[in-house]
C-alpha cells in the first residue's frame, strides 16, 4: 500500500507500537521516507485532536537518583495540582534503557544520566551534579579499603558504575566483587549496614543520615550531568511542556536554597 494511502488507524497503530530496532537498520531508503511520512501525518493529526490545555496520557521513564530526590517530588506535586486533567505515568530505569526507549518513540520523555548523542532531542532540563563515595558511618576511603570492600552497583551501562569500576581499574582493581540492584533504598540500605560501598549523586544523599558517610572522589569523575529530554518533533506535546516548566521550576527553588 502506497504510504500516502494508509488510512489513519493504520498510522495510530504504528506509532503505538515502536518499529523494531533491527527492522529499523534493514529498511530501504524508500522505506525509511515511507516512515517519515506516517510521522508527519501523525503529527497533524495531534495537532488536530489535542486540546488548547495539557491533557491526556504523558508518559516519563525517571532514573532511581531522581525519582526520589526532593526537588522531584515538589515537581510532581506541583504538575498534580495544575494540570489534573493529565495521566501521568512514570516508570523507573536505568539511563541506558530511558535513552534507547525515548529514541524509538516508546514515551513522551525520560530523564537519563550521562553523556549520550543528544541531536534527536529536546533537552527540557539538564543538571549538573557532584558524585560522591558513600560508605556506612565507620567506612574508609583508602585504596586498600577500597580494593577489598564489596560494591553495591546498579545494572550494567549504569554511568555511576562505570565510573566506579574505572576508578578501580585505574588502582589495579579489576574483579571487585558487587551487589548489583535496580533500587536506590535497597542500596542505601546495603551501604548503612556496612555490606558494601557505592557511589550516588549528592542529591540523593539526606545531611541528617547518620549512618552514611560520604567522601570525594576522583576529579574524572567528580561531576555528572542528569538531563530530562523528549523527541525533536514538529509539534510538541503540552503534557510534556507542562511536566518539563514543573521540574526547571522545582529545579530553580533548589538552587536558591543554596545559594
Amino acid at each position: 500500500m502506497p504510504a500516502a494511502s494508509f488510512p489513519i488507524s493504520y498510522v495510530l497503530i504504528f506509532r503505538q507500537r515502536a518499529l523494531p530496532r533491527f527492522l529499523a537498520t534493514f529498511l530501504t531508503p524508500k522505506g525509511q521516507s515511507e516512515i517519515r511520512l506516517l510521522h508527519r501525518v501523525e503529527e497533524a493529526i495531534k495537532s488536530v485532536q489535542e486540546p488548547d490545555f495539557p491533557s491526556g496520557p504523558l508518559t516519563i521513564d525517571v532514573v532511581e537518583t531522581v525519582a526520589s530526590t526532593p526537588s522531584f517530588i515538589r515537581a510532581l506535586s506541583d504538575f498534580q495540582m495544575k494540570y489534573s486533567q493529565v495521566a501521568l505515568s512514570l516508570v523507573t530505569g536505568t539511563s541506558q534503557q530511558n535513552y534507547e526507549k525515548v529514541l524509538n518513540r516508546e514515551l513522551d520523555g525520560a530523564f537519563f544520566t550521562g553523556e549520550f548523542d543528544l541531536a534527536p532531542f529536546k533537552v527540557a532540563y539538564e543538571i549538573r551534579e557532584e558524585v560522591l563515595l558513600l560508605t556506612n558511618a565507620d567506612g574508609h576511603a583508602s585504596p586498600l579499603e577500597l580494593a577489598n570492600v564489596t560494591w553495591v552497583v546498579f545494572p550494567k551501562r549504569c554511568p555511576l558504575r562505570a565510573a566506579s569500576v574505572d576508578w578501580l581499574h585505574r588502582q589495579g582493581v579489576h574483579a571487585a566483587n558487587t551487589i548489583e540492584v535496580s533500587n536506590l533504598d535497597t542500596m542505601l540500605n546495603c551501604v548503612r549496614a556496612g555490606i558494601g560501598y557505592t557511589i550516588l549523586t549528592e542529591s540523593v544523599i539526606a545531611e541528617d543520615d547518620g549512618r552514611l558517610r560520604a567522601h570525594p572522589v576522583p576529579e574524572r569523575h567528580r561531576f555528572v550531568t542528569t538531563r530530562l529530554v523528549t523527541r525533536k518533533e514538529r509539534l510538541s506535546s503540552k503534557a510534556f511542556e507542562a511536566f518539563a516548566d514543573c521540574v526547571r521550576e522545582a529545579g530553580k527553588r533548589k538552587r536558591h536554597q543554596h545559594t
